[in-house]
């Protein structure tokens, strides 16, 4: 069976194409277009027209694509910018006059599908934490090698925090603690249930932890590999020169591209935050996330 997988992003739209074969999937074609869908009102529920604009376009777009792969299946989801805008169902109903039919997941699934994907790598061996930073949302799984233990997902996206909190150039000293603050008060579960269970690494799902391990490869970016472990303390410095660093000068930094030039900063801080606050020593990349999962659960 040839599927095509589009995880609808509050940043970026994916599309995969691939054969399925029992375990085996062939992967023929990906790409992922930075629509950006949660562009400034995603704290006020809307998709601006521009955005919408944009998704659409791009859906169309992938719609000939999978027509060009005579594809027999079609997985649509659309996670945190859809699932919380008031104008979600138009764009869900604007996408199926495309021929796309998007299904709206709930934060738990859009856990589990990241948790299939991550598992696919077959890095968890331990218990460990998995987070995956979204433009809306930050989904959170404690798993170990027989499966999930707890899984979570919070409004806590790079975009929401950046749209509510980022001002200053650098980020600002008392804005950095404002978002300390709001995780204080939101995270009160995870930290719960990790103190129980005591997970002994952090899996960072794609996204941010894909240009974290790009910048710490001199620019290069990690292609080819399911998974692969990061330097924590070589992290930890990167992120205190993000986070201390202006939107110039990340614009020159190898291995971050244009679109997490300014969330790569809030992405550094929720990581800073779990890796203290959960007291983790391991940090590892899964370059398999929910686009993946979806593919492995067909």
């Amino acid at each position: 069976m040839r599927a095509a997988v589009i995880d609808l992003g509050t940043n970026t739209f994916h599309l995969i194409i691939a054969d399925l074969s029992g375990e085996e999937k062939k992967i023929l074609y990906k790409t992922t277009v930075p629509v950006l869908l949660g562009q400034g009102r995603i704290n006020e529920n809307m998709i601006i027209p521009e955005a919408f604009e944009r998704g659409i376009n791009t859906l169309r777009n992938f719609k000939s694509i999978i027509d060009a792969h005579h594809t027999t299946l079609i997985k649509a989801t659309a996670t945190s910018a859809v699932r919380s805008a008031v104008n979600g169902q138009d764009f869900v109903d604007s996408a199926r006059e495309v021929g796309i039919h998007i299904d709206i997941i709930t934060g738990e699934e859009e856990a589990a599908y990241i948790f299939k994907g991550v598992r696919a790598t077959g890095i968890i061996q331990q218990t460990s934490l998995v987070m995956d930073i979204g433009g809306g949302s930050t989904e959170f799984i404690l798993c170990n090698k027989e499966g999930q233990i707890w899984k979570k997902s919070y409004n806590i996206g790079a975009a929401r925090l950046m749209q509510a909190y980022f001002h200053s150039d650098p980020i600002s000293q008392d804005e950095q603690q404002s978002i300390v603050d709001l995780l204080d008060n939101t995270l009160l579960e995870l930290k719960t249930v990790c103190a129980t269970h005591q997970p002994e690494m952090l899996i960072g799902s794609a996204g941010a932890f894909e240009s974290f391990a790009a910048m710490l490869n001199n620019g290069e970016e990690v292609t080819d590999i399911a998974a692969i472990p990061l330097d924590i303390n070589r992290y930890k410095a990167l992120a205190t020169r993000l986070i201390a660093s202006t939107h110039e000068e990340r614009t020159h930094m190898k291995g971050l591209i244009s679109l997490r030039v300014d969330m790569i900063v809030i992405a550094s801080i929720l990581t800073n935050y779990i890796l203290e606050e959960i007291k983790l020593n391991a940090l590892s990349l899964s370059t398999y996330d929910l686009k993946m999962g979806v593919l492995y659960s067909l």
